[in-house]
Order: C-alpha cells, then sequence, then structure tokens
C-alpha cells in the first residue's frame, strides 16, 4: 500500500508566482507590449545572458524586489547592445516600467495562492527548492511566504540545480521527509518533472493549458500524478 503524503515541495519562479510561466517568458511579453520586436529565441539568448550573472553575485539579503530591477537592469543593458538601429533602444524608463509591472503581477499570484498555501501547510511539511542566485530566502521572505516554508533550498547555496537529486535530497534532509512520501510541484517538465522524477518523489506539473496540450503531443519520459492550470487547485487534487 503506498504511502500517505505528508510533504510537499515547491518551484519558485513560475509555480508559487505565475501560473506556471517562466520568469523568461514573462519578461518577453512585458516587453512585446512596450513594442519591441524580438523572436522568443533572441529574447532567450539576451534574457540568460543577462540572467547568468547574477547568480551567486547577488547579496544573500536582497529581497524581491531587489532581484528584480537586478535583473531588468542587466535585460536592458543586454537589450541595447543587440539593437541594430537607434530607433530599437530604450528610452531610458523601459527596464524600470517592465521591472515594475512584473513585480505587480507576482504581487497579485502571492495574494492568490497565499490562502491555499496556508490551508496547505496545515496538513503537510511545505518547502521550495529552486535555481536561484543565493538570496531565496529573502526573496521568500520579501513576498510574505517564508512563515510557510520549512525549507528553502536554493541551487545556488547547495551546490547543485534541478534536475539534480541532490538538491531535492537536501530538501527532503532538512525537512526529515522522505521521497516516497513527497510531491514535488512545479513548471518544468525538463527541470522539476526530471528532478522528481530522479529523486524518487511524485510530481504534480502547474502549466497553461495550451503548454499542457502541446507537451501531450510529444513523447518524452514525463511522469506527471497530477496537470494544474493554478496553484490553488491543488486543493481540490489533494483533498
Amino acid at each position: 500500500m503506498a504511502r500517505a503524503i505528508d510533504t510537499l515541495l515547491f518551484d519558485f519562479g513560475g509555480t508559487l508566482d505565475a501560473d506556471g510561466v517562466a520568469w523568461k517568458e514573462r519578461f518577453h511579453a512585458l516587453y512585446r507590449g512596450e513594442g519591441l520586436d524580438m523572436t522568443a529565441e533572441a529574447f532567450a539568448s539576451a534574457f540568460f545572458a543577462a540572467d547568468d550573472p547574477l547568480v551567486g553575485a547577488l547579496p544573500a539579503a536582497a529581497g524581491l524586489t531587489e532581484t528584480i530591477a537586478a535583473l531588468a537592469a542587466n535585460l536592458e543593458a543586454e537589450l541595447g547592445g543587440r539593437a541594430e538601429t537607434a530607433k530599437e533602444r530604450t528610452d531610458g524608463d523601459r527596464g524600470q516600467r517592465v521591472a515594475s509591472r512584473f513585480l505587480a503581477d507576482m504581487s497579485a499570484i502571492f495574494a492568490r495562492n497565499r490562502p491555499a498555501l496556508e490551508s496547505l501547510a496545515d496538513r503537510y511539511r511545505l518547502g521550495v527548492v529552486s535555481n536561484f542566485y543565493g538570496n531565496l530566502e529573502a526573496v521568500c521572505r520579501s513576498s510574505g511566504l517564508a512563515p510557510l516554508f520549512g525549507v528553502m533550498t536554493d541551487s545556488s547555496c547547495v551546490g547543485a540545480e534541478k534536475p539534480d537529486p541532490a538538491i531535492f535530497r537536501a530538501a527532503l534532509d532538512a525537512l526529515d521527509a522522505t521521497p516516497e512520501t513527497t510531491l514535488f510541484v512545479g513548471d518544468s517538465l525538463r527541470r522539476d518533472c526530471e528532478g522528481a522524477r530522479r529523486a524518487g518523489m511524485g510530481f504534480i506539473w502547474i502549466a497553461p493549458e495550451d503548454v499542457q496540450a502541446a507537451a501531450a503531443q510529444a513523447t518524452g519520459p514525463w511522469s506527471v500524478r497530477a496537470a494544474l492550470t493554478k496553484l490553488p487547485d491543488l486543493l481540490k487534487v489533494l483533498k
């Protein structure tokens, strides 16, 4: 007989702060709203060039606002350097506008998700496992979510990134939990689902319907316990 689930681990970016859409895609959408005409592939290159230097470089005490501001500033510099004409370059305030809208969207999702997380915290041990910059705990504190989680495991602090099972084991050990009684909730099949599989945990996927439909048409080793479009639906799955 399968043992009852007693622990839930969550990805951060895309899962706790959005409905299964990663930061890269959300930034791209906001920049398109600002008139940027750039393919998803070209924007991804600029995003990663802006994102990678922040790993291990942000102060451990940097909160969410500081983190998004630093990322947006780096991204503005990357996009400005790649612009082919003066017309494509920023007006100087674009990055700040994008960062402000990004944070506002996150705040709304945090407010919506918090009651569901509080309800889950009454029944399960909760933790976060994220490929992050080294300041995950500060970001969770500034988001108002930290009191709900018994552990916030940051890849930069652990020295292992999802899907490496080592980062999941670090969280399990901190919670005195076992993989057999733990579910991981995330938005990425490649990092979250595969990582959960390697660590011996079940996986619940949060992603938009079109992403789920596209994945259903593709072949892959994905084993998903449930596929949701928003985090509060966990309350229905885990009732």
